[in-house]
């Protein structure tokens, strides 16, 4: 599971930064794009993000520099011969923003997409064999979700030599990886934990999109491997933070310990920020396995 940083500037494109926007990879080759400003496909590009890998898109909320490159990207996906479904969770008002744009210009995808409105609550949204996706409300100025991405584990990790040592048959080998024993004709009971080991754990990523600091979300976020969290400001303007419902770096890393995470990612940064060094110093004095993110960079759980 990885994580790739397309966008990490707040609402003003600047210093080569641009708004946000985040892809995360799973196994299995389904890529996950959350947020979708400015200049995505742009980045996209840049960073050798293949759109064909993409049928789940996730908008956190109706902010610009969350959603403006919507508009291109979907159509790019149709002028490039896109067939596929394509899943679009976002604020209900996003539906008829795309269909007006569609109208204007006469276009018609000419693959489905499927668009789903977020709940104002908490919600399962999406529960694939091998990953599932969660929204959350934090708080912002207007409605505002974080995601919690989760890679299921396949189950336990057969050992073939084992098991063919105690000649269970191949068809049973699916059902012994879901954890169950095996029971000869004699009526010998080969147990499970014989001929498989533990396998991987779930992997679990928390996107905390826009907000002020708050706990309010904080049981959503508890034990995820790693958190994303915005940090448009440094902690002398807190209280500019607070007014514009947004977040400092040491207010991300103050939650960061309270949920437990191994990893925290920081980004939106304000475009009066040319230098970044300070949202590293910030955060580490409070939380240590830090990360200002940068475009371009892929982070692995």
């Amino acid at each position: 599971m990885t994580i790739t940083i397309l966008g990490n500037n707040s609402a003003l494109p600047a210093y080569e930064r641009h708004p946000t926007a985040q892809v995360v990879s799973l196994q299995g080759g389904q890529d996950i794009l959350l947020d979708c400003g400015e200049g995505t496909q742009t980045q996209m590009q840049r960073y050798d993000v293949r759109w064909g890998r993409i049928n789940y898109i996730f908008i956190s909320h109706l902010h610009g520099d969350h959603y403006f490159g919507i508009f291109g990207l979907l159509t790019t996906m149709s002028l490039l011969g896109r067939t596929t479904p394509l899943h679009l969770h976002a604020p209900a008002p996003l539906e008829g923003l795309i269909n007006n744009m569609l109208s204007v210009a006469s276009s018609v995808l000419c693959y489905p997409l499927i668009f789903h409105a977020l709940p104002e609550g908490a919600a399962l949204l999406v529960d694939e064999k091998l990953f599932s996706v969660t929204c959350f409300p934090v708080e912002h100025r207007i409605q505002c979700h974080g995601f919690v991405v989760t890679q299921k584990t396949r189950g336990r990790r057969l050992l073939p030599e084992k098991a063919s040592s105690y000649q269970i048959p191949t068809y049973f080998y699916d059902r012994l990886k879901s954890g169950e024993d095996y029971e000869t004709k004699t009526g010998e009971l080969i147990k499970n934990e014989w001929v498989t080991e533990p396998g991987p754990p779930e992997k679990k990523y928390a996107y905390c999109a826009d907000t002020i600091y708050t706990e309010s979300f904080l049981e959503h976020i508890t034990g995820a491997d790693v958190i994303y969290h915005e940090s448009t400001y440094l902690n002398d303007n807190i209280e500019k933070a607070r007014e514009r419902f947004h977040s400092t770096a040491g207010q991300a890393a103050t939650l960061a310990v309270k949920a437990g995470t191994k990893q925290l990612l920081l980004g939106h940064y304000s475009s009066r920020y040319k230098e970044l060094d300070g949202f590293k110093s910030e955060a580490a004095a409070i939380f240590a396995n830090v990360e200002v993110t940068k475009e371009g960079d892929v982070f692995e759980i």
